[in-house]
């Protein structure tokens, strides 16, 4: 059986990652890409823990499939509002989003 604390480590690298991305990126996908890892790197937590826990109980898998619904649901808008701002301005940069204020 793995340790826990590889588990760990696996999901703070991969958060790591993902905060990078969003920080990092102009790129309004990149930055999505970004906090997909991140919500990846939380369900693993949950079902890491869930595993080591209580092996008999499916709570952490429950919610890491909520987790991993909401991602989806989250991109799937977000990328629509990309490509509607891309439509308009030829541009996905994040920096130059300031046109969508009122």
């Amino acid at each position: 059986m793995v340790p826990l604390e590889n588990f760990l480590a696996l999901s703070g690298i991969l958060f790591a990652i993902g905060v990078y991305g969003v920080l990092a990126r102009r790129s309004a996908v990149l930055v999505l890409m970004g906090i997909e890892l991140m919500l990846n790197a939380v369900a693993l937590n949950f079902v890491a823990f869930a595993a080591y826990l209580d092996p008999g109980q499916f709570a952490g898998v429950v919610i890491a499939v909520f987790i991993i619904t909401v991602a989806a649901a989250e991109v799937g808008l977000a990328l629509a509002i990309i490509i509607r701002y891309f439509r308009m301005q030829a541009t996905s940069n994040v920096d130059e989003a300031a046109a969508l204020k009122w």
